[in-house]
This record gives structure tokens, sequence and C-alpha cells, in this order.
């Protein structure tokens, strides 16, 4: 193991596979530790506030201090990652994230909250970093699958996480953020001790600030081959994204008057059917559909299971849609295998960034739209249909790019032909 742990020598083609265990626990750990505040944070910012309406908007503020960071911090890292190697990357991420959680678990004030929140966005980049990672070790045509496994391991922390975060937050609010600084700590020592390189130093491109900036890292993801309005796609799909994570918690508390156990069981089921989609079903589906099909199915089934939360108006429902929404959790293996496969050897950590800078400028904007709904139907009785609004305004966006997708895989099979 001596050559791998010194950070310049990469797996060879035998131990690539061997490399692969390795990302894919560093991010099971990495997924756990933030999958345990989520039941959690919400919470912790009433804590602070007086009224429903305060925790709704001050809770967006906390979601927007990350994701502004973020959007700044991820392009930046993931060019870093393709000058200087993934390790190192992920080992700076897992030391912002325990800070973060362990300057969480002591902050006083709200507005230290949002202070740490900001530090830790900056800093935090793992998961375009993984992705660059698997992208390294694995062929093309491959990667979907691969792509799919990595997506398992998120699931199989979310169920993890969220659940114990609930068990945890019934003790304490503070508890769950200690426990999740201590896991991001574990994962440092793992990473530093045991994770290999992925990125052989013949493979590595000097780093410059300028293709670095976020704008311009959108520039050049346009510019690749064969991608065209799927960034439209990755826009729609990341904000629906972020917009039910900002709201579920909430959204919940509201309909449903859940608490962090409840919501951390309900999160750890999205984290079961994730694993069983992507971990087990993924590969299959791929051998009778391709990626483009597979994601454009993916997209109408997440779209309806958006406007079926909404309209729920029992508890069990929202577990029903859940295990409904299987062919849901197929959509971003795929678009990220299409994604990679245009990017070139050297780029897959400037293009992966760019994938995750996207996300988290859709992290920024969520809660921006997100607390104002939930702001605007936090008065409204339990069980009324209105209190769904940020689920049929996400269901609208996935229906957006459910369309814009079919119009450009259409328009490449035509370039093709």
């Amino acid at each position: 193991m001596t050559e791998p742990l010194s950070g310049e020598q990469p797996p060879t083609s035998k131990r690539r596979n061997a490399a692969l265990p390795f990302i894919m626990l560093t991010v099971l750990i990495d997924m756990a530790a933030i999958g345990l505040i989520i039941p959690v944070l919400p919470a912790l910012v009433g804590s602070f506030t007086g009224s429903q309406e305060e925790q709704a908007f001050w809770y967006g503020g906390v979601l927007f201090s990350f994701g502004i960071a973020n959007f700044f911090g991820s392009p930046i890292l993931g060019a870093l990652s393709d000058r200087y190697g993934r390790r190192p990357v992920l080992l700076l991420g897992f030391c912002g994230l325990a800070l973060n959680f362990f300057a969480t678990a002591v902050a006083p004030e709200l507005w230290m909250l949002l202070v740490v929140r900001l530090f830790g966005g900056a800093m935090q980049a793992n998961a375009a970093v993984a992705n660059a990672y698997v992208a390294d070790i694995t062929p093309p045509e491959q990667r979907a699958r691969r792509f799919g496994a990595l997506g398992a391991m998120i699931g199989l922390g979310f169920i993890i996480g969220p659940v114990m975060g609930g068990l945890l937050g019934d003790v304490s609010l503070r508890l769950p953020f200690y426990v999740a600084g201590g896991l991001a700590l574990l994962n440092l020592l793992y990473g530093y001790f045991v994770l290999p390189e992925s990125l052989p130093v013949e493979r590595r491109r000097p780093f410059a600030w300028r293709a670095a900036h976020p704008l311009n890292a959108y520039r050049q993801l346009a510019q690749l081959s064969g991608i065209g309005q799927l960034l439209a796609v990755i826009v729609c799909c990341g904000l629906a994204q972020f917009m039910m994570h900002t709201s579920w918690v909430l959204y919940t508390t509201f309909k449903f008057g859940w608490g962090p156990q409840q919501n951390g069981w309900s999160l750890a089921t999205v984290g079961v059917v994730s694993v069983i989609v992507q971990g087990v079903l993924l590969g299959r589906l791929l051998k009778r559909l391709s990626s483009r099909r597979l994601a454009v199915l993916g997209l109408l089934s997440s779209a309806i299971a958006h406007l079926l939360w909404g309209l729920a108006n029992e508890g069990w429902m929202m577990y029903a849609i859940i295990a409904g929404n299987a062919l849901g959790f197929t959509v971003t293996a795929c678009i990220q295998s299409i994604i990679s496969s245009a990017a070139g050897a050297a780029r897959q950590g400037e293009t992966m960034g760019a994938v995750n800078s996207i996300n988290s400028l859709m992290a920024v904007i969520a809660p921006v739209i997100a607390a104002p709904l939930l702001g605007m139907v936090s008065h409204l009785p339990k069980g009324d249909w209105r209190i769904g609004a940020p689920m049929y305004f996400c269901a609208a966006l996935l229906a957006a790019a459910l369309v814009l997708a079919q119009a450009h895989f259409r328009r490449e099979r035509q370039r093709a032909q």
C-alpha cells in the first residue's frame, strides 16, 4: 500500500478495482455525517427564532450561506483536484466538514451559525471530487453503473444518517452535530491512511484561476460535445432536488406534525429505495435501456412523485410515493455518465466541479424560493393541500426538465443519423 499512500502513484489497472471500494466507503461515511444533521438543523434554527414563519426564513438563510460559498468553491476545488490529485482535495473537504459540524454544535447565536455554514460550504466539494475519482478509474461504458453504485452509497448514508440524527436529536438538538463531526474526522483519518490516489501525474493539468471561475466553468461545460440542453436539465433537476431537501422537514412538520424522529425515518426510506435502485437494479435496467431513455423515464416518475407528495394528506402516503418513485433515483447517475463521457480524461475534476457548482447555485436559489413558499403556508391547518406548494413547484421544474431532455436527445439522434 505504500505507493498509493504517497499521493503521487495512482492505482495501476489491476489496482483500479481495488480503489473503488475505498472511495465508496469514503462517500458512505461522508453522507452519513451529512444525513445526521438533516432532521435536526431546522429545529436548531427554530431554537433561535420565535415563530414558524421566522424559522422558515432563517432556515433558508442558513442553507443559502452554505450554497453560495459552495457555488464559488466547487469549481476551484475541482480544478485543484485536476492539478494536485483527488486525494488531497478530499482530505481538505473532510477537514472543513468536521470543523463545520463542531462549530455548529457550539454556535450560541444565529449569526454564528450562518458564518459557520459559509465557511463549510467554501471547503466542501467532496461529491464533485468523488465523482471525478470514479471517472478516473472507470471506462466510459461502465460509468453509469459506477455512478449508480456511488449513488447507492449516498443512499445508504442517508439511511444511517437521518435515523441516527432523528434518534440523537430527541436527546439533544446539538448531539447529532458532535457525532457528525466525529464521523468527518474518521473519514479524514481513513482518507489519509487508506485512500489511494486515482489521478496519474501524467494526466494532471495546470491550475488557472480563470478556468476555475464558476461562469467560465459553465462555459467549458456547455462546449462539451453532445451536452447542449442537458445543462438546463441539470439546472431544473438540481433546483427541484434542493427545493425538496429544503422543504421536506418543515413541510412534513407543518402538514403532518412530524418531529425529528419521524423525519429521520422518512429520509431513511428514501435512502433504502436509493440503495436498492442504484446498487442493485440500475445495472440490470441499463442492459435493457440506454442511459438517455432511463433518464427520461426517471424524470417522468419524479415529476409525478413530487405532485403526489404535495397532495398527500396522510403521513403513510409519503412512504408509498417514495417506493413508487423507483425510476426517479436513476436520473442523476445517467446524466452524470453522459456528461463525464463527453469530458476528456484530464478534465474530470473541472467538469464534475462545474456540475457540482451548478447544483450549489441551485442550493443557493432553492431556499430563496422555498422559504417564502413555506412561510406563506405556515399558518394553514395540518393536512391542507396548499401546504404542498413547494412540492408542486418541484413537479413543474421536473416536467420542464423532462421536455428539455426529450428535445435534446431527439436532436442528438437526428444529428447522429
